[in-house]
């Protein structure tokens, strides 16, 4: 490879048009060519992020001599397939989140990378923003005490059912695979570990995946995680750290813009409920507001965050015991809710 990384995009969908927007930005790469499933989609995609070579079938994608890289954008249900294509076409690989249907499909996965020394990296994109890295940092110093508590929601509400993918079973739908999957690779990055208790409850739609699931996860250490997450309800979709001597607020987790990211740090006395108009006591700190801006757009950061890593200039942003890690997990709330992927 050059010094450029040359990019192939095996989907065209929503998620594939924000990478290839923002692709544009990247100082390591370029967009080169896209694989769709029609030559019409392949070429409408091709004509407006002015790319060179559209193809009407994934294969063409991950055999063409102009791709370095590719990004996997296709239903969770085929990441699995074209993953293992892709590696053994000696193409690196960025691979939507969640990596594959379960943990086994992952492993399988990360034994092809290794076997074709390519790198696969599961792409949580949020983790590349420098908002994510200051977060981390400000736990770790402690700024907020002992963590003891991760709190976080993940919804959204799908407009138009008729052929969504997240509907879809047999494509591995439902909300705990699309988003609730980012906020357990959160708090398995915060504390740096693997739960030692999964329980989650779901609801189920008519189209027979979780439209909305709550959990709980508990660490070692005495940390507890909660969740929720749904593609038919409401939520604030933020993420709080709650600690012996504070807590940190992040109003954008998983989406932070590219400037003005914020988050809070606040140490105050819990206001008591019975008491809403007591002034503040004494002990309350002002809330300090960190605003953190990145000099690229979001899948831009990623994009060069995974150069890098080809580089040998940093390691993944994800790594792979990470992602299996997550993977596990999910296995675990799926069997407690009764989804199975056949």
């Amino acid at each position: 490879m050059n010094n450029v990384l040359r990019w192939g995009i095996l989907g065209s969908g929503n998620i594939a048009r924000q990478f290839a927007a923002d692709l544009h930005h990247t100082e390591s790469g370029q967009l080169t060519a896209v694989g769709s499933r029609t030559l019409q989609s392949a070429a409408a995609f091709s004509a407006q992020f002015k790319i060179d070579h559209g193809h009407d079938n994934y294969e063409a994608l991950i055999t063409d001599e102009h791709v370095d890289a590719v990004y996997i954008s296709l239903p969770n249900s085929l990441h699995h397939k074209w993953t293992l294509r892709a590696l053994a076409a000696g193409k690196h690989v960025l691979c939507e989140k969640p990596m594959a249907l379960n943990a086994e499909e992952a492993e399988q996965m990360f034994e092809a990378a290794q076997t074709n020394r390519r790198l696969l990296v599961e792409a949580f994109m949020y983790r590349t923003h420098p908002l994510t890295r200051e977060v981390v940092k400000h736990l770790h110093e402690g700024r907020i005490g002992k963590l003891q508590m991760i709190r976080t929601s993940f919804c959204f509400c799908i407009r138009e059912p008729m052929g969504n993918i997240r509907l879809n079973a047999t494509l591995g739908g439902g909300s705990l695979m699309d988003v609730g999957s980012y906020c357990i690779n959160f708090s398995r990055h915060l504390t740096g570990c693997d739960p030692v208790s999964v329980q989650a409850v779901a609801h189920k739609g008519a189209h027979g995946v979780d439209d909305y699931i709550a959990g709980t996860l508990a660490y070692t250490d005495g940390v507890i995680s909660t969740f929720t997450c749904g593609m038919t309800v409401h939520a604030n979709n933020m993420a709080q750290i709650n600690g012996s001597n504070g807590f940190i607020e992040v109003p954008v987790p998983w989406k932070p813009p590219m400037v003005n990211a914020k988050f809070m740090v606040k140490q105050s006395t819990p206001t008591r409920q019975d008491r809403l108009k007591v002034s503040t006591p004494a002990a309350t700190t002002a809330p300090q507001t960190h605003n953190v801006d990145a000099n690229k757009p979001l899948y831009a950061l990623e994009a060069d965050a995974f150069a890098a890593v080809i580089q040998g200039k940093a390691k993944p942003f994800v790594t792979a015991q990470e992602t299996l890690g997550n993977m596990r997990v999910l296995d675990r709330i799926r069997h407690q809710i009764g989804l199975e992927f056949k």
